[in-house]
Formats: C-alpha cells, sequence, structure tokens
C-alpha cells in the first residue's frame, strides 16, 4: 500500500498491491499440492493463485511484470503464493526463481514414488483411455526388467536427483519437504508444519477437518470465503488399476537407493521402504 491517507483508503477499499509470490509450492505432480494449496488458502494471511502459472517453466519469456499480474491483491503481512508441480523436475527453474528473490520459500509435496508414478498414469489414462499398459511403460526391455527412467512417470519419482540441481541456488532450509501421506493421515499436523516455515500464526488446526469415507481423504470444513464444506474435486482420489505385484516390487527396488539419498540430503524418513 501507499503512505498515508492513500494508504488508508486502499485498506478501507480493500484493495492492496499485487506482489510477487514470497513461496511457491514446486512440486511434485501428484503429490498433493492441490490439497495443500486449497487447506493454506483457508488461512487469512494467505492469498493465493488458483490455476498453475507455469511461469517459470512455460511462460518465462512472458515478462516478470506478467507474471505478478496473475497474483491476487494482498494487504500488508500477507503471503502470495502460487504452486505449478512441474518446477521441480524443470532445469532452469531453480536459477530463474532464485533471479526472482533469492529468499523465496519452496514447498516440495512428496509421495512415494512408487504409487505416485501408478497416480500420474492413471490420470493420463482417464484423458487418453487409448494408451500402453502401466507395465509395458514401466520397463524398456521386460525380459531384463530395466525400467524405462525416461518416461516421465518414473523420472518425476527420482527426487534426490531433482533436488541436487535446486540445491545448487537455495538452502536446503529454504526449502520444505511435506510428506503427501501424512498430509492425507494428518492434515493438521503437516498444516502446522507449513504453517511455522511460512512464518504464520498456527490457525490452521484440526478443528478445520473432517475425514471423508468415501473420498478415502480429509476435507475442510469450511472453505476459504465459504460456510460450506469442501472436499477436493472428482479428479482427485482417482482409484487406481491394478498393477502386477512383481512390476510394484521392481519398482520399490529401483526406487529404494534413490529415496535411501533422499531422506539423507532432506533429514527425512518418509516411510516408503
Amino acid at each position: 500500500g501507499g503512505a498515508g491517507a492513500a494508504g488508508t483508503l486502499e485498506l478501507l477499499l480493500g484493495e492492496g498491491g499485487k506482489r510477487l509470490p514470497q513461496a511457491i509450492i514446486i512440486g511434485v505432480k501428484k503429490g498433493g499440492t492441490r490439497a495443500l494449496l486449497e487447506f493454506l488458502r483457508v488461512h487469512p494471511d494467505v492469498r493465493a493463485v488458483g490455476a498453475e502459472p507455469h511461469f517459470f517453466d512455460r511462460n518465462y519469456e512472458r515478462g516478470l511484470a506478467w507474471y505478478r499480474d496473475l497474483m491476487p491483491r494482498t494487504l500488508e503481512g500477507q503471503i502470495t503464493m502460487e504452486k505449478t508441480p512441474s518446477y521441480f523436475v524443470t532445469k532452469e527453474a531453480p536459477a530463474r526463481i532464485s533471479s526472482m528473490a533469492k529468499g523465496t520459500k519452496l514447498i516440495v509435496v512428496v509421495r512415494d514414488p512408487v504409487t505416485r508414478a501408478i497416480s500420474d498414469y492413471t490420470q493420463t489414462l482417464s484423458k487418453k483411455p487409448d494408451i500402453p499398459t502401466f507395465e509395458s511403460l514401466t520397463f524398456k526391455n521386460r525380459t531384463t526388467g530395466l525400467i524405462d527412467t525416461s518416461w516421465s512417470a518414473i523420472q518425476i519419482g527420482i527426487y534426490a536427483k531433482h533436488l541436487e540441481n535446486w540445491l545448487l541456488y537455495f538452502p536446503i532450509g529454504q526449502i520444505l519437504f511435506v510428506s503427501g501421506e501424512r498430509l492425507i493421515s494428518d492434515p493438521a499436523g503437516e498444516l502446522g508444519r507449513v504453517q511455522d516455515f511460512l512464518g504464520l500464526k498456527r490457525i490452521i488446526t484440526d478443528k478445520h477437518f473432517y475425514f471423508n469415507k468415501t473420498k478415502g481423504f480429509p476435507c475442510l470444513k469450511k472453505a476459504e470465503g465459504s460456510s460450506k464444506p469442501h472436499c477436493l474435486g472428482k479428479t482427485k482420489g482417482r482409484t487406481h488399476p491394478a498393477i502386477a505385484q512383481e512390476v510394484v516390487q521392481r519398482l520399490r527396488d529401483f526406487y529404494r537407493p534413490f529415496n535411501m539419498k533422499f531422506y539423507q540430503m532432506t533429514g527425512q524418513d518418509f516411510g516408503w521402504d
């Protein structure tokens, strides 16, 4: 806001300016980023873009002024946020975000890479029902059991590899890793960590959630700006196709060393193995 009377008027009009985000949910696809953003928006000091801007991966040439214009107006003390889960796997994103503001806080929602891959495949399948089976896409060669790491569904889950790229530009303490599993089993607990990381008062607590048995998800008793309860949309919590147990096992073995490395790097054991 402006100074003096103009600033006061701006507050009275409920205006405020648009600011570049001080915090970004950078990943990961199918990890629980939409749930986290919707839960966070309950906080009165969080203002977020609804759609994924894809600025640092697809729209960078449009420039920072374009990006800033997408942001909601904020008042003093409010945090501007956006989420685009593909940033985490985008080679150029760390340097680009760092050059916008070195102090940007980054949040990564991670989930067991095997279930993440199956969820990713399930999403694609819902849009293109004629794609090959999960199994045929997973293996370069079924007989040798060689896994096709070039398939994005597999590639995204190699978290340690992607994280190394971010650590060239950001200290580990500036990145918060949220467990996608705990976001479902204990949403208030994970949200407590997120609010602390963002320097926000712990306003979102277990009073805000109820567990929806049908969806298998926690839902909000009251959504942002509404008095109605709110669950995530019908594209969330899709039923995964059954995958042969030995395929799942082969993937678990493939991801294990990367997961261990990731636990070491983050100082957090996510319990995926």
